[in-house]
């Protein structure tokens, strides 16, 4: 499966500090036996978001996988971001994230991670904290091949 990785942080878009985000979620798409054919980093503002997710998709990248700018800060723009270039939002993923990570920590009552297609692509917004990025991911993983399948319009059985 084509993936796109996106880490969403004003500070690691400067140069301020490494991002970790997006090297966690390649571990752990690689350990899914995904290939990684496209990664950035942005800073947290709409427009350059939502170029990128488009750039990923028109580059193929069935699923993108975005970390970053999901909690409640000012800066925090990504389900916004998602959610201007969206065809449909998936309620069920980001609330079984919330339900997951609830078991972790009572802080992800604060998280507006989701999932929604976007052109023909599903894209997840995870967390910007790499260990709950993957959690979140594979609280979900079970319906990301179905959930794909159905963004790109492609005959499945439930």
């Amino acid at each position: 499966m084509r993936t796109g990785i996106l880490t969403i942080s004003d500070r690691a878009a400067k140069g301020e500090y490494q991002d970790h985000g997006g090297p966690a979620l390649r571990n752990a798409s690689e350990k899914y036996g995904w290939e990684v054919a496209a990664e950035a980093v942005v800073p947290d503002e709409i427009a350059g978001i939502q170029q990128a997710i488009r750039s990923f998709s028109q580059q193929g990248c069935v699923l993108i996988l975005t970390t970053g700018g999901t909690g409640i800060s000012r800066r925090d723009l990504t389900p916004e971001a998602i959610r201007g270039i969206m065809r449909v939002e998936i309620p069920g993923f980001g609330e079984t994230m919330r339900a997951s990570s609830l078991q972790v920590t009572p802080n992800a009552i604060l998280s507006r991670a989701l999932a929604a297609v976007v052109e023909g692509s599903l894209v997840i917004a995870l967390p910007g904290k790499p260990s709950g990025a993957v959690e979140c991911l594979a609280s979900i993983r079970g319906a990301i091949d179905h959930a794909v399948k159905l963004a790109q319009d492609q005959p499945t059985s439930c």
